[in-house]
């Protein structure tokens, strides 16, 4: 049976920054590209030329892709031309193959909104896709506001909709502009669309997720016959986000009736690098990935509890509905009070620990963990430090160096600007063989900022390790949560460090103490310990 092709749209790059606290540079925006295109995305919008600096000097570098770049801007303002209108001019000036303009297919927001008529708002539609069209480029149509439009005046919405498609509209995008639209609003509603004489292969949906269902909502459209999907990576997006194409392609090509009834250029073998992609962004945004994400979340595939660990060692598809490798993703048996003895001898093999089945150190290990977890400590999410404690009570644990002693005094003054400001500075004493070590660091960074005691103290523990130096100098600190368990008088700190080296690699530790600091430096020990442990014992 031949599939059926479905269009795959990426607005990242204009959806995706306007998620609050997102700013893509214009190098960042093309790395972006490269990594869309070498997934097999169809379209690729870059922003909105003149809109802004950065979006105009993306269009001004553009390279080759296969992907089709796609400038967007809105349709032409009432009481002009399509020619004479300088907003259009520059989306055109951008000089992309295809051009998406937005334009308004609520009666509610053309009067109120643009204060125009309805006829006006419909001719904009026509004069401004036609435009585009008569320059030889490919037109898309964003009808915003569509389906709360269609709800309010289906007829007014399918005739702003005819009026795109009529004037040369390669796509005629529904928009759930305001995310509120349910799954069978929008499946009935597309097929409306359809049933007016708009071809399916010429629809498309742009969904919001402010009820949680964007994905839901796009796959209900297709079903109804639409055939470009647009969304965004690990779905950015304004307020709730946008629909969510690391979680939407994978659902196209691995689930049904979507893997036997249609094919996007996503194959296979690209698909494999959808969790580095999703990280990628996370890594450009400097944000820590959403450990839940489907399909390439950390956790997607993590299996706590040791009823399902010892299922998972019979056969995966017990508790996993799809192999995590097929989206480039793996399997993680995490480590906390409710693990068996299938979670742990998993998790050693995992970490290159052999043991054999049976051995009395296993029991051993689990009793330390669940001890250790009663005074607050979390190797859950710690898989580090677990295999640091496995090592440890195995014997297997090398012993690199030995901390002596360490300080850290916080210092409030004013600075030769009278300025308020905080300063810290570590000193760490190691013996390293038969040789004693003392470092000195201070938490200011290169631009004069202060980073912190514990900043200062990271510093100072790496900064002479002897023979070991070498190995940790490419450690780097990517994130710090701090959580205080128990309360109260008997409240202690419990500290999770995640930590990443040149090679790519990133683990997590934990400490706790009711010292904060304490809590800090017993988790930057075991991220260095692990390191030392990873690069001296290769598993």
């Amino acid at each position: 049976m031949t599939k059926i092709r479905l269009t795959l749209y990426d607005t990242t790059l204009r959806d995706g920054q306007q998620t609050q606290g997102v700013q893509f540079s214009t190098p960042e925006k093309h790395r972006i590209v490269a990594a869309l295109d070498a997934l097999g995305i169809d379209y690729v919008e870059g922003g909105w030329p003149g809109a802004n600096p950065t979006d105009s000097a993306f269009f001004d570098e553009v390279g080759h892709t296969k992907a089709t770049v796609t400038a967007f801007g809105m349709t032409k303002r009432a009481g002009r031309s399509a020619d004479n209108d300088d907003v259009l001019a520059a989306v055109m000036n951008a000089g992309t193959q295809a051009v998406c303009l937005v334009g308004k297919t609520h009666d509610f927001h053309v009067t109120a909104a643009l204060g125009i008529t309805l006829d006006e708002n419909v001719e904009n539609i026509r004069a401004s896709i036609a435009h585009v069209v008569a320059q030889g480029r490919e037109a898309l149509f964003d009808a915003e506001h569509f389906f709360d439009g269609y709800k309010a005046n289906p007829d007014y919405a399918l005739t702003c909709l005819g009026a795109a498609h009529d004037a040369g509209a390669r796509w005629v995008v529904l928009c759930d502009t305001n995310g509120g639209a349910l799954p069978s609003e929008v499946g009935r509603i597309t097929q409306a669309v359809i049933e007016s004489g708009i071809p399916g292969d010429h629809v498309g949906i742009h969904t919001h997720n402010d009820t949680e269902m964007a994905v839901a909502a796009t796959l209900a459209a297709v079903d109804a016959g639409a055939r470009q999907i647009q969304g965004t990576l690990n779905g950015l997006g304004e307020r709730c986000g946008n629909a969510n194409l690391t979680a939407l392609i994978p659902t196209l090509l691995l689930k049904e009736p979507y893997a036997s009834s249609y094919e996007t250029g996503v194959t296979p073998e690209a698909l494999d690098g959808m969790t580095r992609i999703s990280r990628m962004l996370d890594e450009i945004l400097n944000r820590v990935p959403l450990k839940q994400a489907a399909y390439v979340g950390s956790s997607a595939f993590a299996h706590k509890a040791g009823l399902h660990a010892s299922a998972i060692l019979k056969d995966p598809t017990t508790y996993e509905h799809i192999d995590p490798a097929q989206v480039g993703n793996r399997r993680v048996i995490p480590m906390s009070n409710q693990a068996g003895q299938s979670n742990l001898r998993r998790r050693l093999s995992e970490a290159g620990i052999t043991i054999k089945d049976k051995d009395p150190a296993l029991a051993r290990i689990l009793d330390r963990i669940k001890a250790r977890e009663a005074e607050g400590y979390s190797y859950d999410t710690a898989q580090a430090s677990f295999e640091l404690l496995a090592r440890e009570e195995l014997g297997q644990l090398p012993d690199f160096f030995e901390v002596k002693r360490y300080r850290v005094t916080v210092e409030r003054r004013k600075n030769k600007y009278n300025k308020m400001i905080s300063h810290s500075e570590a000193v760490v004493v190691v013996k390293v063989g038969d040789e004693k070590k003392l470092s000195v660091s201070e938490s200011m960074d290169e631009l004069g900022n202060d980073r912190g005691p514990v900043n200062a103290l990271s510093k100072a523990l790496a900064k002479d390790l002897g023979p070991y130096q070498d190995i940790i100098d490419d450690l780097r600190l990517v994130d710090f949560k701090v959580r205080i368990t128990q309360g109260g008088t008997e409240a202690v700190t419990r500290v999770i460090i995640d930590s990443e080296d040149g090679q790519g690699r990133r683990w997590s530790t934990v400490g706790v103490s009711a010292n904060i600091i304490d809590a800090s430096f017993e988790a930057l020990l075991d991220a260095v310990r692990w390191k030392l442990v990873r690069d001296t014992h290769p598993t």
